[in-house]
């Protein structure tokens, strides 16, 4: 098991950051809001969680032990794998995921691409006892912090990295752009948030 990398960041990709350790490349696939606390050049530590299958190993990377802790435990649930894990810590918090299978949630977890009524369902019984309870610590979505610079681009690729058609995310883009340019430093975390309410609602 490989526990966490440590090193120098030598690429990023919509759904993916490349870093180097040893002299090895390491991809390593992270949440959008993962991805924008890191820079090119950059150290980095990341905690991660490697996936085993017969045709491939994938790394997978988080900010913290929370997110990767949470990640492996929504594995457990049935019909639950590593990329749509993925995609809920890439539109909640690990605290937000509790609150929401705590509380009941299932029009929450409706808002993760490829979650349905019938499936947030399954999960809140699934993930009842296993994710714990909230601790009232975590942002309401993700842990990166606010970024100002190239806010559509990263916005754009997250949803696309996220399943979405080009089209789809030029749209959901235009329609966080007002609440992005009225704040001084736009948080890509809150601005997914809203734009995939945006798209759940068509």
């Amino acid at each position: 098991m490989i526990a966490f990398v440590s090193g120098t960041v030598a690429g990023l990709g919509p759904d993916t950051a490349v870093v180097e350790v040893g002299g090895v490349g390491l991809a390593v696939q992270c949440t959008p809001t993962t991805l924008a606390t890191l820079r090119v050049g950059a150290a980095a530590r990341l905690a991660t969680s490697l996936v085993v299958r017969e045709d491939s190993l994938t790394l997978f990377g988080f900010a913290d032990d929370d997110e990767k802790r949470t990640f492996e435990v929504l594995q457990t649930a049935n019909g639950v794998g590593p990329k749509l894990a993925l995609a809920m810590l890439a539109v909640y918090s690990p605290d937000a995921l509790r609150a929401a299978v705590a509380g009941k949630d299932a029009k929450a977890l409706t808002a993760v691409p490829g979650i349905g009524p019938k499936g947030a369902q399954k999960l809140l019984l699934d993930l009842k006892d296993k994710l714990g309870a909230p601790t009232g610590t975590g942002a309401a979505l993700g842990v990166g912090a606010p970024v100002s610079a190239g806010w559509r681009d990263q916005l754009h690729a997250a949803l696309v990295g996220l399943g979405y058609a080009t089209r789809e995310a030029d749209d959901a883009v235009a329609s966080v752009t007002a609440e992005a340019e009225a704040a001084a430093t736009p948080d890509i975390g809150a601005l997914l948030k809203a734009a995939l309410r945006g798209l759940n609602r068509r």
